[in-house]
């Protein structure tokens, strides 16, 4: 209408008409052009040939020079027929430290039920260990979970033409599903999870801060049953919990015992009692020290084992370099013994009150005195009994705890029954 009035005698404008063929040299103006389609569409207004944005590039896809944009289709699944895993790196508050964590997720295709977990970092041990706790959360599996081509996962190729890594396939195998990589470039493959991670930046890390890893997954798990699946979703019209529900009679039964994860290394045990793993180092008992031991790791502790014994055992310390974890009974600070043993029970005096009377008295001067009454008992094994006793007698007598004066004693007692000395009055032999 506003046209026809715009027009003299109310005619009709005559709209000009794109040309109905390409030209045969389209490709020389998309060359010019760099690639770029607008400009090459002004490359040929300008030499005469006006053509429309949307029918130029049907005649670059018809002519081969363009690919059609992916389009991001509609994928419907039923029940217990696929699930999809992916992992993001997010950043978070931890022990007062914003840090970069990796978010790992998987998500029911049918029901949509989410589960996530964080880690320092993701390799095929924390896969292993977070398909393991997504399956007992799930309580059963898909039989195909849908990932991207991640050399967690991948030992090589992508897409169709991808080869699983042995041990991630038969560690899947256990639980029941298999992985299928999607082929580079389309991840709205597994659009489910790929939605995911943003609503969890937004919704779940703001204004939360953690105390460690453990307290993280814990909030997130809590966070995943009481938001993430509980609240109703436009698209299925309920809760992502009550769709599993659902969903839950289709989803593969988890075997009666989960395959464990866990890395073992050889490790030698160094001069100060301690092992080495992942830049971290835990206390062995020392009479290991220099020896070679076995060491497994678990998501939540350590274990080592001497010959197939397990000699040690520590909590797993996540997220930590040079951390040490000392068992006391492993390294005891050395104690000196109680001293404080009365001398008639350390030392046999045998049948003498006398030297028993002398022993207590030298306690009694010297404190402890340990080393006189040792050097007490060797003058006793030393000299005869009579002399010695004597000299005792003299030495309580007179108050004397000097043993080296007490052996004087002895010595003046023992002159005349070791040496036969002369009488003053007689002369000396002659040689």
């Amino acid at each position: 209408m506003r046209r026809a009035l715009r027009t003299p005698d109310g005619a009709h404008p005559v709209r000009r008409r794109s040309a109905d063929h390409a030209p045969p040299d389209l490709g020389v103006y998309l060359e010019r052009a760099r690639g770029n389609a607008v400009r090459a569409r002004e490359l040929l207004a300008a030499d005469g040939t006006l053509v429309s944005y949307s029918t130029l590039t049907r005649w670059l896809r018809a002519a081969g020079l363009r690919k059609a944009p992916p389009r991001a289709g509609e994928y419907i699944f039923a029940p217990g027929e696929e699930m999809q895993h992916d992992t993001s790196p997010h950043r978070v508050t931890i022990d007062g430290r914003v840090v970069t964590a990796q978010c790992a997720g998987l998500v029911l295709a049918y029901s949509r039920r989410l589960f996530i977990a964080y880690s320092p970092r993701f390799t095929r041990f924390e896969a292993k260990h977070f398909l393991r706790e997504a399956a007992v959360f799930m309580d059963g599996t898909c039989p195909r979970c849908v990932i991207d081509n991640t050399h967690v996962v991948l030992a090589s190729g992508s897409g169709s033409e991808a080869i699983i890594a042995p041990e991630m396939a038969a560690f899947a195998r256990t639980l029941g599903f298999g992985f299928v990589a999607h082929r580079i470039g389309h991840p709205d493959r597994k659009g489910r999870i790929e939605r995911i991670f943003a609503y969890v930046e937004g919704h779940f890390l703001p204004g939360r801060t953690f105390r460690d890893y453990a307290d993280l997954n814990a909030q997130a798990r809590r966070w995943c049953e009481t938001v993430a699946n509980a609240t109703p979703k436009r698209v299925l019209g309920m809760s992502a919990e009550a769709a599993y529900v659902l969903e839950k009679p289709h989803l593969t039964p988890l075997p009666p015992v989960l395959p464990p994860v866990y890395e073992v290394v050889e490790r030698t045990v160094d001069l100060s009692g301690y092992v080495s793993l992942d830049a971290n180092r835990y206390s062995v008992p020392e009479r290991l020290c220099g020896r070679p031991v076995t060491v497994y790791k678990y998501p939540e502790h350590v274990a080592v084992h001497d010959r197939g014994t397990l000699v040690a055992e520590h909590p797993r310390l996540i997220a930590r370099r040079q951390g040490v974890m000392r068992d006391p009974a492993h390294h005891p600070t050395p104690v000196r013994k109680d001293r404080a043993v009365a001398p008639e029970d350390t030392f046999p005096w045998g049948d003498a009150p006398l030297l028993h009377a002398y022993a207590q008295a030298l306690r009694r001067h010297s404190g402890q005195g340990r080393r006189r009454l040792r050097r007490l008992q060797e003058l006793q094994r030393t000299y005869p009994a009579a002399p010695f006793l004597a000299a005792i007698r003299q030495a309580l007598a007179f108050g004397l705890f000097d043993m080296a004066r007490l052996e004087t004693l002895i010595l003046k007692q023992v002159a005349g029954d070791f040496f036969a000395l002369a009488d003053p009055g007689e002369p000396p032999d002659a040689f």
